[in-house]
């Protein structure tokens, strides 16, 4: 099998829901589709085509069920035979019912408003639980590193108050983090790699390019939620300010339903941001064909501080964290360079390496950025 046939069958991961939606709209009006994914879908209809090929009775089995089709059928003129079950049952005696349990009028009756109810999964539902399914055969594991946030926050206050005095726009703490994770990929990209069987032979494939996948949330007519993952192509070429355009126009084509084929194809590594509804911790699931998936959590101070003033946290040096996660595919990624990726992450959010005067030239900032420096006391008697 090659790299590329392989792959293939996985190329749009948690997206695949999307490419069934378009197909089946596809198929109903072909003028519907915009033409760059006609050939998209092309390859789809051929690979349901195969898998249900796939799927079909095989001759064995078919030899195998005419027995029992033999056993049930009835000579010609003759009458159907009468097959008659039989059972050693015994009907069970009614319980009685105790002295002090509460007499209602339901005993007995069936409720038939209360019975479960059953929906087939379609759509992105469907490929979630398909993707589950196939993800269960990854042996994966967890890294886990809590990041003082403080110099983060600062800078970004810096940051936004410039940009709402000039040209307008906001930098959000997930455009930094996104943008850590590149840099920390071109220091270190032994993590920017993927698993593959090619001819038959265990392998790991080192991709020419990072393609930051982001988990985005999209709202439906219906109520319901949808998660699309497109990726930031060739994110190791990008400043900020074109990674920031980037990723700006992503979130907007996403919610204007404007994303193409290509937009979900060949995703390295992904990042997403559940910290946004306050969970503070992620183990997301890491789908077929890429390396690893960041999650970040929520940024907020250590829960044991939360009940304190303003003013008492800030007299006792204690700073907001923010927990990120890199669950990584154990066969090409160990534990060891995981935690040495995220330590380099720690390192660019706290400053290292000019971090953040990258961001302040690239946006072109005409200051300097907050300093990294350990706290001190002062005796105030």
């Amino acid at each position: 099998m090659s790299t590329e046939a392989s792959h293939g069958e996985n190329e749009f991961g948690a997206n695949e829901w999307l490419v069934e939606e378009m197909y089946e709209q596809y198929k109903s009006n072909p003028n519907s589709v915009d033409e760059e994914w006609r050939p998209t879908l092309e390859r789809y209809a051929a690979h349901l085509a195969a898998r249900a090929g796939a799927a079909s009775p095989t001759p064995a089995a078919a030899v195998a069920a005419a027995p029992v089709a033999a056993a049930t059928s009835a000579a010609p003129g003759e009458p159907s035979p009468v097959l008659v079950a039989k059972t050693t049952r015994v009907e069970a005696k009614p319980t009685p019912i105790p002295a002090q349990a509460p007499v209602t009028s339901s005993i007995g009756i069936v409720d038939e408003e209360a019975a479960d109810q059953v929906t087939i999964l379609k759509g992105m539902p469907k490929t979630l639980a398909a993707n589950m399914d196939a993800s269960i055969a990854m042996p994966t594991a967890t890294s886990v590193r809590t990041i003082p946030a403080k110099l983060m926050i600062d800078n970004r206050i810096v940051i936004n108050s410039h940009l709402g005095r000039t040209r307008g726009g906001k930098v959000s703490f997930t455009h930094i983090i996104g943008f850590a994770l590149i840099r920390a990929l071109k220091e270190f990209p032994s993590q920017n790699v993927y698993y593959q069987e090619v001819d038959g032979k265990p392998a790991v494939v080192q991709p020419a390019n990072i393609n930051l996948g982001l988990a985005i949330d999209i709202p439906k007519p219906d109520g319901t939620r949808a998660l699309l993952v497109p990726n930031i192509k060739r994110a190791q070429r990008l400043n900020f300010q074109e990674y920031l355009n980037a990723y700006e126009d992503m979130v907007k084509r996403a919610r204007n339903n404007a994303l193409t084929a290509a937009d979900f194809q060949g995703t390295t590594i992904s990042l997403t941001n559940p910290g946004g509804i306050g969970t503070v911790h992620s183990v997301p699931r890491l789908m077929a064909g890429a390396g690893s998936i960041i999650g970040a959590g929520a940024l907020e101070y250590p829960a044991e501080y939360q009940g304190m003033s303003e003013a008492q946290v800030a007299k006792m040096g204690i700073s907001k964290t923010i927990t990120l996660t890199s669950t990584y595919d154990h066969r090409v990624i160990q534990g060891a360079g995981s935690g040495e990726f995220l330590k380099k992450v720690h390192e660019l959010l706290l400053g290292a390496r000019g971090f953040y005067d990258e961001i302040f030239s690239d946006l072109r900032i005409p200051y300097e950025p907050v300093r990294w420096a350990s706290d001190f006391e002062t005796d105030e008697n």
